[in-house]
């Protein structure tokens, strides 16, 4: 009886290492929005489908996102930049920028060849989403520096309806990022980029313009680092691919549902998808939310985030 107690207490020893590892390697939840921040995880996400380690999930706001990420029930989630810097000082810390996954890639659109700057959106509507967030920061900021007046801007809930309000209204015109810039082109002809926004961003400021980064709890940080270094690896890995094999790459946007291969092929070399960390991510948002800050403070939670806010890998 010993002896069969002692086998089966050995058994069980044996049996415990493995399980407890399986414990620690549950999937990490990550979280993105369905455009380009979503687009540049797509090979990591293909992969995924062997490996097991990520939980996907795509949204089509941020209001679906943010919730989750303060309960706890998602770990890393793509942001729209200045959002995470609200939330940041929101929640006193708890969450931290990892990198930066999209530079500049709004666009106001026209049909027709009537807006070639910006002087000429005066007295004229345009349709968008991203109120609260670097859309109309960055329009408001251009539109104060060129002094051009009398431009409305009916807000939208997202891109779609944007969208859609745009190609029903004639003389109206939109504000959309990529891949909904490609959207509205395949659907009519004559629809054209007027302004490419991070252009007239360079040219006023000098510094180039950032829409999305990565944050990520900071709970998951600490408990989580070779998760979390993980992450980054396959992260800056799923970027370079698609940014290297744009067809192969628009096939999977395709397959995961963030918008039709086709589309997808033709918007991902303006997508300016990217990964930047470290001092060099620190470095180019410093200067972004020090000009949010000038224009709005509020626009990033009431102060430019201090060192703490920026992980270091």
């Amino acid at each position: 009886m010993i002896k069969r107690i002692s086998a089966l207490l050995l058994c069980m020893a044996l049996l415990v290492p493995p399980f407890i590892g399986f414990a620690q390697r549950a999937p990490v939840r990550v979280a993105a929005l369905k455009g380009p921040t979503a687009m540049g995880l797509v090979k990591l996400m293909a992969d995924n489908e062997e490996t097991g380690d990520y939980k996907f999930i795509l949204a089509a706001s941020p209001d679906a996102l943010v919730p989750a990420l303060a309960k706890g029930e998602v770990d890393i989630a793509c942001l729209p930049v200045n959002l995470a810097a609200i939330l940041y000082q929101n929640t006193k810390g708890a969450v931290r920028v990892i990198n930066v996954n999209t530079l500049g890639v709004i666009y106001i659109l026209e049909k027709g060849a009537d807006i070639k700057e910006l002087d000429d959106l005066a007295g004229r509507k345009i349709y968008a989403s991203g109120k609260a967030s670097t859309p109309e920061y960055a329009l408001t900021y251009l539109l104060e520096k060129a002094g051009v007046e009398n431009v409305e801007v009916e807000w939208k809930a997202d891109h779609s309806e944007a969208l859609a309000s745009f190609m029903s209204d004639p003389d109206g015109l939109a504000m959309l990022p990529q891949p909904f810039v490609t959207v509205a082109q395949t659907k009519k002809d004559h629809i054209r980029i007027a302004l490419d926004l991070t252009r007239e961003w360079e040219a006023v400021t000098g510094d180039t313009m950032i829409t999305g980064v990565t944050v990520a709890r900071q709970d998951f940080l600490t408990e989580n680092p070779e998760a979390a270094a993980r992450f980054l690896r396959d992260h800056q890995a799923s970027a370079s691919y698609v940014n290297a094999k744009v067809k192969d790459a628009a096939v999977l946007v395709g397959k995961y549902g963030i918008v039709d291969a086709l589309v997808a092929e033709k918007a991902l070399p303006y997508c300016n998808i990217i990964y930047l960390d470290g001092d060099a991510m620190e470095t180019a948002l410093a200067a972004f939310y020090q000009m949010l800050f000038e224009q709005n403070p509020m626009s990033v939670g009431g102060q430019v985030p201090d060192a703490a806010f920026y992980y270091e890998p």
